[in-house]
């Protein structure tokens, strides 16, 4: 990742500082992200270097967004985001998870998507990219490095495709609530879906949530397959 001293001028503060854990077991790095974000005007509130330590640390640091490598050496990166997204009593995820590793493989970013990751970066974006990452990772939206959205999202479809059993008497969902789960199925972030029926991001997450809360699912993954299973990702 790019580092602040390569960049000219200081970067602008954000628009609303994020809490946020860095758990990387190489110092340097570690000490280089954790650096990036509180110059960018972000409160890093714990960083580890294991994934058990930052399970623990991160029940009293309380992080919004905790930025995770893969390869820990107690634990993987993957039961880290695991215990760290499992939604709360609100149905949110308790810390949104943000991977951040050096490899690119598609199972390696299956696995972490489907642990309740909400994005994958790899170690080799611009600092600019991560930082906007972080950001939007606090805000609900689905980041991930450029081609990687793509195989997510090849996998829900693949998911979807699978036989399994739903009880006929799904509860109705409003017609808001079906548009912007119809976005969802097409791959669009939070933002891009805020500003394509004009309406604020927060409204969109409450309508996903709503949604979420309906159908009884858990996540952004189960809630793309069942998008797909109904055919709503087609025009």
């Amino acid at each position: 990742m790019e580092r602040a001293s390569e960049q000219s001028g200081r970067p602008e503060p954000p628009s609303r500082p994020v809490r946020v854990m860095v758990v990387d077991d190489h110092p340097m790095w570690r000490d280089a992200v954790a650096r990036d974000l509180a110059e960018a005007g972000h409160e890093v509130v714990a960083t580890a270097g294991e994934g058990r330590a930052a399970i623990r640390i991160a029940a009293a640091a309380r992080p919004e967004v905790a930025v995770v490598d893969l390869q820990l050496p107690d634990i993987s990166g993957v039961e880290v985001a695991r215990a760290l997204a499992a939604p709360g009593a609100d149905g949110e995820p308790v810390v949104r998870v943000l991977v951040l590793s050096a490899s690119g493989e598609q199972q390696d970013v299956l696995d972490a998507v489907k642990a309740g990751a909400t994005g994958y970066l790899l170690k080799s974006a611009a600092r600019e990219e991560f930082l906007d990452a972080v950001r939007r990772t606090a805000e609900g939206d689905a980041v991930f490095t450029p081609g990687l959205a793509g195989l997510v999202l090849g996998e829900y479809r693949r998911l979807a495709a699978a036989p399994r059993h739903r009880d006929d008497d799904t509860p109705r969902l409003t017609e808001r609530e079906t548009e912007v789960l119809r976005l969802v199925a097409k791959g669009l972030t939070y933002k891009q879906i805020a500003q394509r029926l004009v309406l604020s991001h927060r409204t969109v997450q409450n309508h996903v949530q709503n949604t979420l809360n309906k159908l009884q699912l858990h996540n952004r993954v189960e809630l793309v397959r069942y998008a797909i299973e109904k055919g709503l990702d087609q025009d």
